[in-house]
């Protein structure tokens, strides 16, 4: 949905089984018409459309894409954001690290995210811009070697900068303005805006830049602008809360360096404060551990940021603490739940940010584990997606 004429605001429908097109788009017709009809505005509906690999293959075939266009037109629906991070199938097995297969090393991420580009190009959009986000590079405990690692990111910055030539070739050609975004992540290659910055900086402008330069044949300037203008961000602010880091920090840093915010996810992770007997707390806590989806713990010591793998991992030694971050999406609503908090302070932080700042027009809704929720967290699902939208709503427009 379009809110204020400024912002474009949906949730990520990665949280409804997705492991092949006919599966897709059987959640789609069933939540989209319920979801749009709770939420407090009305109007034209954005979606934030996540596809498979394999649903991205099948919605190619057999007529299958003019009849998703037919529906979301006559849905009053359009597309201004895509998740392609998760490759393969999302729910209902251990996804794990396994989240972060295939790489950006690989072809099959290039081929895949090219696909969707292809595909979101020409998908109804409300205006001519619309963005894509994806994984941060690879997982960090696959790479025990600092020199695998930079052969990593070169990599990654090259495929990245082969992918900005081409999202440059549809902007010329259609007008339409796509941006991948990069979403950095606990554990990712990219977790933190130091390594962000890093990364744009030594690899991306440097390895990403030769690549435009030879195959455009153009300057270095011109080279480092094509690659800032389709090599974005994706700002999880649970992610960024994960690691401590407050908006405004973030933020400025990233505009200081000419690096875009493509899409702003809002989601809150879990804050475990030590105000209260310690067992009780790792009880409450022990509720969220499933065996789906990585949910590392994160706690600042000084200025360093220890992380666990894990939930299980932290569960296993319970350290003392003062404060815990848990990568566990919960409702964007929740401020407390059995002793336990959410990181929803910092949404406000980012929601206060925004309206003064000019960082992105897209707002997209991410709690994609509602069905791995504790039971009496666990309501039903429409309510609960359209109850997050409303309450972001409230914030924007306060």
């Amino acid at each position: 949905m379009f809110v204020g004429n400024r912002y474009h605001l949906s949730y990520c429908t990665n949280i409804h089984p997705g492991p092949d097109w006919q599966t897709t788009f059987d959640g789609l017709k069933k939540y989209i018409p319920l979801v749009k009809d709770k939420v407090a505005h009305k109007g034209s509906f954005g979606i934030g459309l996540r596809l498979s690999n394999q649903a991205s293959k099948e919605l190619d075939e057999n007529d299958q894409f003019s009849k998703f266009k037919s529906w979301l037109i006559e849905q009053d629906c359009y597309v201004f954001t895509m998740n392609g991070f998760p490759y393969g199938q999302f729910h209902d097995v251990a996804v794990k690290d396994k989240v972060h297969l295939p790489d950006w090393t690989s072809q099959e991420r290039y081929d895949y995210t090219l696909r969707l580009f292809k595909q979101l190009a020409l998908l109804p959009k409300n205006g001519n811009e619309a963005g894509i986000s994806t994984s941060p590079i690879s997982y960090c405990h696959w790479f025990d070697e600092e020199s695998d690692r930079k052969k990593v990111y070169v990599r990654a910055a090259e495929q990245m900068a082969a992918l900005a030539i081409e999202l440059r070739a549809i902007e010329q050609q259609s007008g339409t303005y796509l941006h991948l975004d990069i979403e950095p992540e606990p554990d990712g290659l990219l977790e933190n805006s130091k390594q962000v910055l890093a990364f744009y900086k030594e690899y991306l402008l440097l390895f990403g830049a030769a690549r435009v330069r030879k195959e455009l044949n153009l300057g270095k300037e011109e080279a480092e602008e094509i690659l800032l203008r389709y090599i974005c961000l994706c700002y999880d602010v649970c992610h960024f809360a994960l690691a401590y880091e407050e908006p405004e920090y973030s933020f400025n840093e990233f505009a200081r360096a000419g690096i875009r915010i493509g899409k702003i996810q809002i989601s809150a992770a879990l804050k475990i404060i030590a105000n209260s007997d310690p067992n009780e707390l790792f009880s409450a806590l022990a509720q969220f551990n499933e065996p789906t989806y990585l949910h590392q713990v994160t706690q600042k010591t000084g200025d360093q940021i220890v992380t666990y793998n894990d939930l299980p991992d932290l569960l296993a030694i319970k350290p003392e603490f003062k404060e815990l971050r848990a990568h566990f999406h919960v409702p964007i609503f929740l401020e407390s739940f059995e002793g336990l908090y959410s990181t929803q302070d910092h949404i406000l932080k980012v929601l206060a940010y925004i309206k003064k700042h000019d960082v992105t027009r897209h707002l997209e809704v991410e709690t994609y584990t509602w069905d791995v929720l504790p039971e009496n967290l666990k309501t039903e699902i429409s309510s609960s997606i359209a109850r997050e939208l409303n309450w972001t709503l409230s914030k924007l427009q306060a």
